[in-house]
């Protein structure tokens, strides 16, 4: 799966980001129950427990910061490397013995380790009481009441027209600046490495109308930045049944990101994931187009040799890979990229291993998601391949990947001392609360003093120094 969160390191994929939803009221008395969720991996994951907390919101549960005080426990779960599945099992482990002196406590998984290992966290290990599969979340009331009899409760079914369309998120954990929209759902892209296309089913576009009301919605209730999110966003294709579904013609992927960016030069427009086989010039011509589309693209290759791509049935060569990203760069000579990249995949030579870095050092890219080869089971590698690459070289090699991508993004860094950038305030720094930080065009973290700026608001900042993952700068008016 291409990842979609903005972590620059490969040891933050496993960590829970966010680890539970704000209560919905301070005090809670107004629902019967309360829930607690915790979530995992990518971007995907996140939106979908703002869907889950919608749909248990409207069956009379509250959200609580604190497990001990939950009568629901759900652990939304990453399938997309081991590191990820022992860490969620750790924290199952966890809640089980929790359960042991609160009987009537249910606890239970969802996402794609809940597709994938149902039989042996209910039957086996015994950790969990219910199952729910990505396209299943309508299910959970009723899954709920079967659990609460005692019965295990399951749903993993995958769907091929479920979207969540008539869903209104529930963004309990959000800052009130940034938002999640989903706008597809399932990949058809069946990469070797990849478990995506069996835990979240095929693809499958979100109608187009439903997509701009909830990003309309996002910006009256004060949004100042969406993300459109979709395993591969430039495959998005929405045609619209008998009555036209408001639409004429089919929506693609730059006409939905332009009416986006239409519905205020103040709401910030990104999105993720693009694939290199899809991103088209009418994408990035839109973005030229727009000041408000954010000139920044995650554009995964996962190795620069093309042997190893072709093995990785990724549909794509090394060329034409470096083809797009020269394409990029003539359309959008500012943009920030970004990319995945998988060491020691499955017969990759020092030779493989070389590409990969001369690639890199070719693009410069300003974040990259780096990993060494995980073999998931059920994948088409896992049954083709043999995982032959040591572990001790696997590790070398991405430690020479991290590095010289460290060198590169401190080199981005400095060349912007100096720049002044648009910056949307998220929120408080992580050191100070003296200073404040958000994100410019390009994706990239700025700090400044935070004066009598707030929240939600664009203001320019002059850069006056950096270090490797972030620029420092001053206000200016």
């Amino acid at each position: 799966m291409d990842t979609l969160l903005n972590i620059n390191t490969k040891e933050h994929d496993e960590k829970r980001q966010g680890e539970a939803f704000a209560p919905f009221v301070s005090d809670g008395n107004e629902y019967k129950k309360l829930f607690y969720i915790e979530s995992y991996g990518c971007a995907m994951n996140f939106a979908d427990s703002e869907v889950v907390a919608s749909i248990l919101h409207k069956n009379g549960f509250g959200a609580t910061l604190q497990f001990e005080n939950a009568d629901l426990i759900l652990v939304n779960t990453c399938s997309i490397r081991e590191k990820a599945e022992a860490t969620v099992r750790k924290r199952l482990t966890e809640f089980r013995k929790l359960k042991k002196a609160n009987p009537g406590l249910i606890v239970g998984v969802l996402g794609c380790m809940a597709e994938r290992l149902k039989e042996k966290f209910i039957e086996q290990e015994k950790l969990v009481d219910l199952v729910v599969g990505p396209d299943a979340y309508r299910s959970l009331p009723s899954l709920i009441e079967e659990a609460e009899t005692g019965q295990k409760a399951v749903n993993v079914l995958l769907s091929r027209d479920e979207t969540y369309a008539d869903i209104a998120p529930v963004r309990l954990n959000s800052n009130g600046v940034n938002a999640f929209v989903s706008i597809m759902r399932g990949c058809n892209n069946m990469c070797s490495f990849c478990v995506v296309p069996f835990t979240r089913g095929r693809e499958r576009s979100r109608e187009a109308g439903s997509v701009i009301a909830e990003c309309k919605s996002l910006f009256e209730d004060g949004y100042r930045e969406v993300t459109l999110l979709g395993q591969n966003v430039d495959s998005y294709h929405w045609v619209g049944d008998e009555s036209g579904g408001g639409y004429e013609e089919p929506v693609t992927f730059a006409n939905l990101l332009e009416q986006v960016a239409l519905i205020s030069p103040l709401l910030r427009v990104r999105f993720s994931t693009s694939h290199p086989k899809d991103i088209t010039d009418e994408v990035l011509f839109t973005m030229a187009r727009y000041d408000n589309i954010c000139n920044y693209i995650h554009l995964p290759v996962q190795s620069g040799s093309s042997r190893i791509l072709q093995l990785m049935n990724r549909t794509y060569t090394r060329e034409w890979y470096v083809a797009r990203v020269n394409r990029i760069r003539e359309i959008l000579p500012d943009a920030g990229l970004s990319t995945d990249m998988i060491t020691g995949f499955c017969t990759e030579t020092e030779e493989d291993h070389q590409q990969s870095l001369s690639l890199m050092e070719y693009c410069k890219y300003d974040l990259a998601y780096m990993y060494f080869y995980s073999q998931r089971p059920g994948t088409l590698a896992a049954r083709r391949f043999e995982d032959d690459v040591p572990e001790e070289v696997k590790k070398r090699r991405l430690q020479e990947m991290v590095e010289l991508h460290r060198r590169n993004t401190l080199l981005s860094m400095q060349r912007d001392v100096g720049k002044t950038f648009k910056v949307l305030i998220e929120g408080f720094s992580k050191k100070t609360p003296e200073e404040l930080q958000g994100r410019n065009d390009q994706n990239k973290v700025v700090v400044f003093p935070k004066e009598n700026f707030k929240k939600g608001e664009y203001v320019s900042v002059k850069i006056t120094a950096c270090t490797a993952g972030t620029l420092i700068g001053t206000a200016v008016i």
